[in-house]
């Protein structure tokens, strides 16, 4: 293993190139830079690397919709097991969502993002987003956007509540509970869906956005009204419009570890479990059989998002990671990215588990841009080893 004095942690005999990559990268952000990198191939860790004052590889980060990864998973394993079907209609686990014209949705087009319950007409309060039980009362009595199953768009803080409350429904836990008990605590992974209090002061405040002149001038011509779709499903519509910068600052959040978007993570929290649903890590076997990780990992949902108004592609509760974000992965790659710039995603093919975490937001939201670089150089030394 070889170390850097300015970027922290080890990489595996062959990856150099990628402590390399990362330390290019950090010289040119700004002095107050945190983050964190790290991979797994073949189930073993081979990057381990760290950068910022007062971190480690093990601070801690609000990751935002890296949680739907851990939240899918869990829904992966249930349909796996027979719990869940993919084709039954998501009345037959929860009959009170079959209102306003949602009667016939199905599971598997829920998880697609193509069931209009991007947000709810009057908005969430604060307390509400941070409880994904009172998301789904308020999501079952909402007419949908769009007709069920006709398009898709993003369902940037439902979809957690959404999938959650059809598991709970079907198992009596919560999706939390499964994740704690079938995923986090058997790897001892640092990516919590509900932190505890005990693991606080690691966790490391989210630090907004902060963006050039002409990045500014850029956002403004993106604006949208407060009632358009993008809107709504910010939750920008409501009495108190929701800071998402922040939204993991709030302990609440933290504590309840919303499944769409309150989970908090280190990188090798991330990196650990996408290794764990695809590979052998510890003796034991992958999570996922590779008919599993076929269907939720194949797109579902390709085209134009009616909420991004971007072209986006969509697996079962996943991003498919290099359709949507790196096109030198394999087919069949899955994850997610988060709001603030994190990003996570195995790629069964290339036996490949990929984590990276930041404490600042990054221009424009979503997968950072060096996670292009970044992911490239991983998958690179990876291919050559």
């Amino acid at each position: 293993m070889t170390q850097d004095s300015t970027v922290q942690g080890t990489v595996a005999e062959g990856y150099e190139a990628v402590r390399e990559e990362f330390a290019a990268f950090v010289a040119g952000e700004q002095p107050d830079y945190e983050g964190q990198l790290c991979a797994y191939v073949d189930g073993r860790r081979v990057v381990d690397l760290w950068a910022g004052e007062g971190v480690d590889a093990g601070s801690l980060y609000g990751v935002f919709s890296c949680t739907k990864g851990a939240a899918h998973l869990v829904t992966a394993l249930l349909v796996q097991d027979g719990t869940l079907e993919l084709d039954r209609k998501v009345t037959y686990y929860w009959p009170e969502f079959g209102v306003e014209g949602k009667s016939t949705l199905t599971l598997r087009d829920l998880l697609a993002h193509r069931a209009g319950l991007v947000g709810t007409d009057t908005g969430f309060s604060p307390a509400e987003l941070a409880d994904d039980r009172a998301l789904a009362e308020r999501l079952a009595d909402q007419r949908p956007f769009w007709r069920p199953g006709t398009a898709f768009g993003y369902h940037a803080l439902t979809m957690g509540a959404l999938t959650g409350e059809v598991i709970r429904r079907a198992t009596g836990h919560t999706v939390q509970e499964l994740y704690e008990e079938r995923v986090r605590a058997p790897y001892g992974l640092d990516f919590h869906l509900g932190l505890p209090a005990s693991r606080e002061p690691r966790f490391r405040p989210t630090q907004p956005m902060l963006p050039t002149p002409a990045q500014l001038a850029e956002a403004e011509l993106r604006r949208t009204g407060p009632h358009t779709l993008p809107s709504i499903a910010r939750n920008q519509h409501a009495s108190t419009p929701t800071d998402l910068e922040s939204l993991p600052n709030d302990r609440l959040v933290r504590a309840n570890g919303p499944a769409s978007v309150g989970g908090v993570a280190s990188a090798r929290g991330l990196a650990g479990m996408y290794a764990a649903m695809i590979s052998e890590v510890d003796e034991k076997a992958p999570l996922l059989k590779s008919d599993t990780l076929a269907e939720f990992g194949q797109p579902h949902s390709a085209g134009h998002d009616l909420v991004c108004r971007s072209h986006a592609v969509f697996g079962l509760g996943f991003e498919c990671t290099a359709e949507t974000w790196h096109p030198f992965l394999g087919a069949g790659t899955l994850g997610h990215c988060g709001a603030a710039g994190a990003q996570a995603f195995a790629d069964p093919r290339g036996r490949l588990a990929y984590g990276y975490t930041r404490r600042r937001f990054a221009y424009p939201g979503g997968a950072a841009p060096e996670n292009d670089r970044l992911a490239a150089a991983v998958h690179e030394a990876a291919l050559k080893g």
